[in-house]
């Protein structure tokens, strides 16, 4: 009993504006964001390049928040992005969207949390690199690393689990820290860089088109600001309007990037003295280790010494902190809203006496206990992910918000709507083909991942629809259609750069045995043997990808036709059941005939076919029946004996009309309408049928009076004028049966 009142207590407000604004920063930037944007930016696009592309990153994001915002606001529920396109599109689409969504946030969380080593081993030295276990991709894996990365994770969901004002007030606390620090620490460093004179030539990559890379960075804005839209996620806890909340993610969004800005400009203003530029500084960081690996940490402590070095660990540790926070309260709050969908065990929906999805946060720490042991490489790969997966996101938001602003005739976010989805959809363009206007920065492990985690996507699809008694999903095909395009697409994309690494590898071991090895060999034999084995080993390789890649497409269309088997399946057993449920309502329990509801739709559909207009005419009579003697036989022999008579009387019209439908409209009333056969020769049906029921007069057997009138197209505006002149009939007809000697009522 007490779970059940826990459970319907649900969500209860807690976070304040700061709290939100805490949230929405802290999801949005984090280890990466000291740690890895000298490669990411500087080394791709320059100082100029990568403030223009992270400022307009920033307005589009801007577009994005106005999205969000809006939907906010329409669905204010648990589950953010998921809610908005199960709302707008339905529940297919809600699954998709839930399911990359849970991926972004997983992976950031995944990322930030095994970066706590690698904090441990910049700032604090081996002290956790105790217990080689082994090397996973070129990353070396410890068990001292791996209880610390367990150690954060556990930390953190037993605070979010049963604290949650407490965990806000870390939130806020950190988010603030790390924006004092960061901000103080670019002081710091500006001011002694203009003392010293150093510049930040180049503004951009030599050899380059400026605008491309410009756009570049701007293309890349999802993975820098992914998570600003957290708060959406508990959009059912806030403690103010939610009409307020663009105005808070705008905050969060300009916070941001002016704190990525304070990086950047951080990382190129000082460099080691063997180096001539920042830029060659910053291409050569993956040979350095230390301080000098870190080039915004470098600067801290060239203009700073230890102050500096002291206030960006502060910053770092705060970015770990609060996006470690932010991920596990967007993804607790995703899990709650699938398990009461029912997409995951609603268990997971409990909420506990202190208004928290304790369960839910469980059950991340569950999927996380494999993390640690992937290595630091892998997990890098999955981050890349969230690129593609922000994008996708984003579109699907967009989209929800065009189609409802279209709805409502909102014309601001529809224009935003339409923005924020063509200008996700060209981002997707830009990142899905690398090397079309510049190198691509994307991994090719990156895109196998996307894909696998596509199709498993599918096979989780397929146990929803085992599991969906209530029949909500498998509705719209066009939605599984569109990811198995994507996942076709990306995996080419795959293969193709696959096949370019292993040319490149190929390439390069010749050019070392030429160049580096001092050139051609005595034995012209030897020579044409090294380059067979490269070509060898060369086509070995692209086989091998070939036969995954399409090995990967196969499976996940094998998946999709299992499930539209399913779903098809399942449309049928709807139809059936519909159709039998809707015989059930339009027939007549004791005759089996059509009853007086499935006769006024009849009559609905030909009034609607006459008022058309439309040639040729309908061609049908109206037949009206009423059975004499019936109020005699209840009285007399009782309404056993009534019912069997209307039987009786109903096989008769049915054996007389046999291709037209019969309907009973009242006791002992029937009427039937003409059509076809029955229609051609009613003038003779009518004629035998009459004289069936003559012979019955003064005998135990059934007698009925029916008139029959045709549609007239010059005189009848509907099907009721025509009854009319059938029911007159009928009765001129029950008196001359009464004046026969028949019962009457």
């Amino acid at each position: 009993m007490a779970s059940a009142a826990n459970t319907e207590q649900g969500l209860k407000p807690y976070i304040g504006r700061t709290g939100a604004w805490a949230l929405s920063l802290g999801t949005a930037i984090g280890w990466g964001s000291l740690v890895v944007t000298s490669n990411t930016y500087l080394a791709q696009s320059g100082v100029a390049g990568s403030i223009a592309g992270l400022v307009a990153g920033a307005v589009i994001m801007l577009v994005i928040a106005r999205n969000y915002h809006y939907m906010m606001n329409a669905f204010p529920d648990a589950g953010g992005a998921y809610a908005y396109a199960k709302e707008t599109f339905g529940y297919d689409y809600g699954f998709l969207t839930s399911w990359f969504l849970g991926l972004i946030y997983a992976a950031i969380l995944w990322a930030n949390a095994t970066s706590l080593p690698l904090f441990a081993r910049y700032f604090i030295g081996d002290v956790f690199r105790r217990g080689m276990m082994y090397t996973i991709f070129g990353y070396d894996v410890y068990a001292g690393e791996v209880l610390l990365t367990f150690a954060g994770l556990l930390l953190t969901i037993l605070m979010c689990s049963r604290h949650r004002r407490l965990t806000m007030s870390v939130m806020v606390f950190f988010a603030v820290a790390l924006t004092a620090c960061i901000a103080a620490a670019f002081i710091g460093v500006i001011t002694g860089c203009s003392s010293s004179g150093t510049g930040f030539d180049p503004l951009y990559i030599p050899d380059k088109n400026a605008l491309l890379q410009i756009v570049h960075i701007a293309c890349i804005s999802p993975w820098a600001f992914i998570g600003f839209e957290n708060i959406s996620n508990s959009s059912e806890e806030f403690t103010f309007p939610r009409t307020k909340a663009f105005r808070i993610m705008t905050a969060a969004v300009i916070t941001a990037t002016v704190l990525y800005l304070f990086v950047l400009l951080m990382s190129a203003s000082a460099y080691p003295d063997r180096y001539s530029s920042w830029l060659e500084y910053i291409r050569d960081i993956g040979n350095l280790s230390g301080i000098e690996g870190l080039p915004a940490f470098y600067a801290a402590y060239t203009y700073m010494g230890k102050a500096g070095i002291t206030l960006l660990v502060a910053a770092l540790f705060g970015l770990i902190v609060t996006s470690l926070i932010g991920n596990s309260i967007a993804l607790s709050r995703l899990l709650y809203a699938l398990a009461k969908d029912k997409v995951i065990p609603d268990r997971f929906s409990h909420v506990s006496s202190r208004h928290i999805p304790a369960k839910a946060f469980w059950l991340i720490l569950f999927l996380s206990l494999p993390v640690p042991f992937f290595g630091r490489t892998a997990i890098g790969w999955i981050v890349d992910v969230t690129t593609i997966g922000a994008t996708l996101i984003y579109s699907l938001v967009s989209a929800s918000t065009a189609r409802l602003a279209f709805i409502r005739n909102d014309k601001i976010e529809k224009i935003t709507g339409y923005a924020g989805l063509i200008l996700m959809i060209l981002f997707g363009i830009y990142l899905l083909l690398p090397n079309l206007f510049m190198a691509g920065s994307i991994e090719k492990e990156t895109f196998f991942l996307f894909v696998a985690w596509g199709i498993l996507g599918f096979m989780f699809f397929r146990n929803i629809l085992r599991r969906d008694s209530e029949r909500r999903f498998g509705k719209s095909l066009i939605v599984w259609i569109a990811l198995l395009s994507l996942v076709l697409l990306i995996s080419l994309i795959w293969m193709s750069q696959s096949m370019m690494s292993s040319s490149n590898k190929a390439m390069n071991s010749i050019h070392s045995y030429y160049i580096d090895d001092g050139g051609m060999s005595v034995e012209r034999e030897a020579d044409e043997q090294f380059i067979d084995e490269q070509f060898s080993e060369l086509r070995s390789a692209n086989a091998r990808t070939m036969v995954v890649a399409t090995g990967m497409f196969a499976f996940a269309i094998i998946i999709l036709l299992t499930n539209y088997t399913y779903m098809n399946r399942r449309q049928k057993e709807s139809e059936e059941e519909l159709g039998h449920a809707r015989a059930i309502a339009y027939t007549d329990p004791l005759t089996g005939v059509k009853n007086k509801r499935a006769f006024t739709e009849a009559e609905r559909e030909y009034d609607e076919r006459i008022s058309s207009g439309s040639e040729p005419h309908p061609e049908f009579s109206v037949v009206v029946c009423d059975l004499n003697g019936l109020k005699y036989i209840n009285d007399t022999y009782g309404h056993k004996a009534g019912d069997g008579y209307i039987r009786s009387a109903s096989r008769l019209i049915c054996e007389t009309f046999k291709h037209s439908p019969v309907f009973r409209i009242g006791g002992d009333e029937f009427v039937v309408i003409l059509h076809g056969h029955d229609y051609e020769n009613r003038d003779e049906i009518m004629s035998e049928f009459n004289k069936k029921i003559e012979a019955n007069v003064g005998s135990d057997k059934v007698v009925i009076s029916a008139g029959i009138a045709d549609y007239i197209p010059s005189e009848d505006k509907d099907v009721h004028a025509v009854f009319e002149r059938a029911d007159t009939l009928m009765y001129e007809r029950k008196l001359s049966l009464k004046a026969s000697g028949a019962r009457t009522r």
